[in-house]
């Protein structure tokens, strides 16, 4: 890949979406708060809407801490705990099954938007392109598990890690640098998260960071006022 055009993509392309994404989300919940949820469409059908969703939810929740955790823990730190070419194993089996596991239900939950008009009709475009958008996302990151079975000595994890950490210690041209000779499709599968970072703020992906915390301390809410 040209050097520019990696500096940008994998340098400074997450700092922008950062801050589109930071920016945007407190935007729009300053101005569209009654926006500001998941908008569920299982009231119009409910057929096979709990499993999509529990596998779906399952699989994406554990997948991301896990993408967390594993990019962003030091070497030196993990060392005391497991291997590096173990860890990279560990990733492996556990981001294949609960990959599969999310694949499964977002496939269904997919089916069910696009094929049930009732559902169909009350999507936006949004709501159906963050869908595909995760689909992508997913089968690339199952797709590497492939490639990284031709070297299981862990040394393209810490490449991706390494990026990772570069990223949140502002050194973009490290970052770049570190997967500069990666295989094509960890490229893809990191550009594809990053995107998904820039559109966030604008989907339905917003409620994932909804912590209604001033519910614990609000007044009761009369709903009818008792007559005496």
């Amino acid at each position: 890949m040209n050097f520019s055009l990696n500096t940008f993509l994998f340098g400074l392309y997450p700092y922008i979406a950062l801050v589109v994404c930071v920016v945007a989300c407190f935007i729009r919940f300053d101005r569209e708060q009654y926006t500001w949820k998941a908008g569920s469409s299982q009231l119009l059908r409910t057929k096979n809407m709990v499993l999509a969703s529990n596998l779906f939810h399952i699989g994406i929740i554990f997948i991301l801490f896990g993408h967390i955790v594993g990019l962003l823990t030091p070497e030196s730190l993990y060392h005391y705990v497991i291997s590096t070419p173990n860890k990279q194993l560990l990733a492996m089996i556990s981001g294949g099954f609960f990959g599969l596991l999310c694949l499964v239900g977002l496939i269904m939950l997919l089916h069910r938007r696009l094929t049930d008009p009732r559902v169909r009709a009350s999507s936006s475009f949004s709501d159906i392109a963050v869908l595909v958008l995760l689909l992508i996302q997913l089968l690339l990151g199952l797709m590497t598990i492939f490639i990284s079975a031709e070297h299981l000595d862990g040394s393209v994890m810490l490449l991706l890690a390494n990026w990772a950490q570069s990223i949140v210690t502002f050194q973009p041209m490290q970052a770049a640098a570190s997967i500069a000779n990666v295989h094509i499709l960890y490229k893809l599968h990191v550009f594809f998260g990053i995107s998904i970072i820039l559109v966030f703020p604008f989907t339905r992906l917003v409620h994932m960071i909804s912590a209604p915390v001033w519910y614990l301390g609000r007044n009761y809410q009369i709903v009818r006022q008792k007559r005496t």
